[in-house]
């Protein structure tokens, strides 16, 4: 009864849970990383964990479905990202560095040749910022000092900026949103947390002192050294009190895309490490579908060939052996499924293995039975079968115990 009970559940398990199908089967992108060593940070196995927890929030962000990230070795990070077919892109996110700062804008280092683009936000300062380009000039520090010149997100002024005045360690969240008042345009909202809502405070309390047409009056936003957006001040806000409420919005010409990125890499934080795209591949449905119905093929095929063999052999025993069998395969399936565990092509083709490897106890009990029926015709069958149980038992521990053997070895081995 309790037999009936397991295999009953199951059977419902298989029947209710749909399978968890890897990147080779459902088809998607893979990236493999590297971390690298930083001046203060040395690349092992601590920080390439801490870099996985934050790849995933930034991967749970990209809102990639059952998405797997794995530490291989001491330095190597495999993505596995279902159903996204875009490898560049998703590198391209998952991969910066994300070193966003906040700082104050000193002056401009040469006079444009036209009248700079000025925008006076609400009180969450926002300013028009395309998305940052990768090709965007590096930082250039000014002589004598601390100061960083950058060029604006329009890229006509080169801007001095001082150090930073809060980092994003006081970010305490982002989200990307459309405003319908102004035609759909898409925006960042960035909250601040702890010490980061006085940080912002001052930030914006000091640049309020500055007269309105003063570049004194912005403030920079800047993402892995590239100003993503610098606005002024609204002239509503008190010198030295601020913006209070701890919060601001970027906002410009952002797609949805555009805007969504930037805020998982807000929100996702800064990388403990840097790290390096080793390979990235995409993988199409079809090949997955294709796949999946050669596995299905091939797993009919070599179980009914098993039972087929197995029957003719043992004939009623042989019988029984196969229900216990596809008992067994079920049995196996439902715990896979029930566990979230990822069908992947190697993990198809050695369940199909190991119903193989499975029906190899039941030809060890029956050959050893055979063995004893034959010695003494005098014992029943019924004798000679219990015999070929007791007498098969050792082999077959044996058997199982080399193969957990190998599977541990394997586990904590193998890349």
């Amino acid at each position: 009864m309790i037999a009936l009970v397991i295999v009953a559940g199951s059977m419902y398990v298989t029947v209710t849970t749909p399978a968890r199908l890897g990147l080779d089967l459902r088809g998607g992108t893979q990236i493999v990383l590297e971390t690298r060593d930083s001046p203060t940070v040395k690349a092992g196995a601590e920080s390439t964990d801490r870099a996985v927890e934050v790849l995933r929030r930034r991967v749970d962000a990209l809102g990639v479905a059952e998405s797997t990230l794995t530490r291989s070795g001491e330095r190597r990070i495999i993505v596995e990202l279902p159903g996204l077919q875009d490898p560049a892109r998703a590198a391209e996110v998952i991969g910066r560095t994300a070193q966003l700062s906040f700082h104050p804008v000193l002056g401009i280092k040469a006079p444009a040749s036209s009248t700079a683009d000025r925008s006076s936000p609400t009180p969450s300062p926002s300013s028009p910022s395309p998305a940052p380009s990768p090709s965007s000039p590096s930082p250039t520090p000014s002589s004598g000092n601390k100061e960083l010149v950058l060029p604006d997100e329009r890229g006509g002024q080169d801007l001095r900026l001082g150090g930073p005045a809060l980092t994003g360690e006081g970010v305490g969240g982002a989200e990307a949103g459309i405003d319908t008042k102004t035609g759909g345009s898409w925006f960042v909202t960035v909250d601040f947390k702890g010490s980061g809502q006085a940080s912002w405070e001052k930030l914006t309390g000091a640049a309020a002192c500055a007269q309105p047409d003063e570049p004194a009056r912005r403030v920079a936003i800047v993402l892995d050294n590239q100003v993503i957006s610098s606005p002024q001040v609204d002239p509503s806000v008190n010198c030295d009190v601020g913006i209070t409420g701890g919060s601001t919005q970027i906002t410009g010409t952002f797609t949805a895309e555009e805007a969504k990125d930037l805020a998982a890499l807000v929100r996702g934080g800064a990388l403990p490490v840097p790290i390096e795209v080793i390979e990235q591949r995409a993988v199409g449905p079809t090949l997955g579908a294709a796949a999946i119905d050669s596995s299905a093929k091939a797993a009919v095929i070599g179980v009914a060939l098993t039972a087929l063999f197995i029957t003719v052999i043992y004939r009623l025993l042989g019988a029984l052996a196969v229900v216990a069998l596809v008992s067994y395969a079920l049995l196996s399936y439902a715990t896979l499924a029930k566990l979230g565990a990822t069908l992947t092509l190697p993990g198809l083709a050695g369940f199909v293995l190991a119903i193989g490897m499975a029906i190899d106890a039941n030809v060890l009990v029956f050959e050893r039975a055979r063995e004893e029926y034959a010695e003494n015709r005098s014992k029943s069958l019924r004798a000679a079968v219990a015999g070929g149980f007791a007498k098969a038992w050792s082999a077959i521990i044996d058997s199982n115990v080399t193969t957990l053997l190998a599977a541990g070895l394997l586990f904590f081995l193998a890349s």
